[in-house]
């Protein structure tokens, strides 16, 4: 689908904006969420790099710019680029949604005392951490590129991360590590909980690349062409 979308913004102003910011997005997205789990995770401190409150301003204020300009480009084009339009307008929901997330994990470092550490489960939650940023790289790349066979590979390759993450929070809510406190498992549940929706909402975009707008964010169909 972001084939089609190239093409178009290709010979239409809009179309580039849109496009364009929303690949800012991704990118603001990223160094958003790299800082927050670094506080969370890495520091006693809770001082961030970024101004996270300022960076989700932007956030919001390119996703207005992408429907604007989608919407002024399908009023002057007529519904045979709907598609194209409708499939950036549902990515930049996605981007606005990790913003908030990487938010909430910010809010779990400054009311956790310590840097968080996942008890039994570290080995685990670095594994999922790796998996989170691991997608987060590659979706750009994907994105930016319209590498459909790159996007049909991440989807596949990670597509037990959320297993996993449901399998980690419902051991959390059971009880099933003594060794944490009480107020670190409560931090550790919320924090999976962020880092599965920003892997979700990644997903999307990622499968926007192979999909068509009805598809996105299902389990993509293998092209032909794609070994």
């Amino acid at each position: 689908m972001i084939k089609e979308i190239l093409n178009i913004f290709k010979s239409d102003s809009l179309m580039d904006r849109a496009f364009k910011r929303s690949y800012e997005m991704l990118e603001i997205t990223n160094q958003m969420f790299k800082d927050s789990k670094r506080v969370l995770r890495e520091t006693d401190s809770g001082q961030l790099n970024l101004d996270i409150n300022d960076q989700d301003f932007i956030i919001n204020k390119f996703q207005r710019e992408v429907r604007k300009d989608v919407f002024n480009h399908l009023a002057m084009s007529g519904n045979t680029e709907l598609p194209s339009g409708m499939v950036l307008a549902s990515i930049v929901i996605d981007l606005e949604r990790i913003g908030d997330f990487t938010k909430n994990i910010v809010e779990i470092a400054q009311n956790h005392p310590q840097r968080l550490h996942a008890g039994d489960f570290e080995n685990d939650l670095l594994e999922l951490e790796k998996a989170v940023e691991d997608s987060f790289g590659k979706t750009i790349h994907c994105f930016k590129n319209s590498d459909e066979k790159a996007a049909f590979n991440l989807l596949k390759e990670y597509k037990w991360v959320s297993r996993k993450f449901d399998a980690k929070i419902e051991s959390l809510i059971r009880g099933e590590d003594t060794t944490l406190t009480s107020g670190s498992a409560v931090a550790l549940a919320i924090y999976l909980r962020a880092l599965k929706r920003i892997f979700s909402h990644l997903r999307n975009v990622t499968s926007s690349v192979v999909n068509p707008f009805h598809r996105i964010g299902f389990k993509p169909k293998k092209p032909k062409n794609i070994n």
